[in-house]
């Protein structure tokens, strides 16, 4: 089985700290558009991946973003 070569293949770690975090998949190329939405609810974990497809990934709520880089905690909604 051949294993699929991603445009980047860095995963990120999204923890929500409150119910309603939405995140948002951004596709690549010259128009950038969603391409997917998940919502989490509290405590509810998303392992999200660059590909091909997808360029971005936009968190609105309060929610632990884990990366390669480091972590950050995006602001609860107001």
């Amino acid at each position: 089985m051949e294993k699929k070569q991603t445009a980047n293949g860095d995963y990120v770690v999204i923890k929500a700290v409150e119910d309603g975090v939405n995140v948002i998949g951004l596709t690549r190329g010259t128009d950038t558009r969603f391409h997917h939405s998940e919502k989490l609810d509290k405590g509810e974990v998303l392992i999200a991946q660059f590909t091909e497809h997808t360029s971005a990934i936009k968190v609105r709520g309060h929610a632990k973003i884990a990366t390669s880089f480091g972590e950050v905690e995006s602001e609860p909604k107001k």
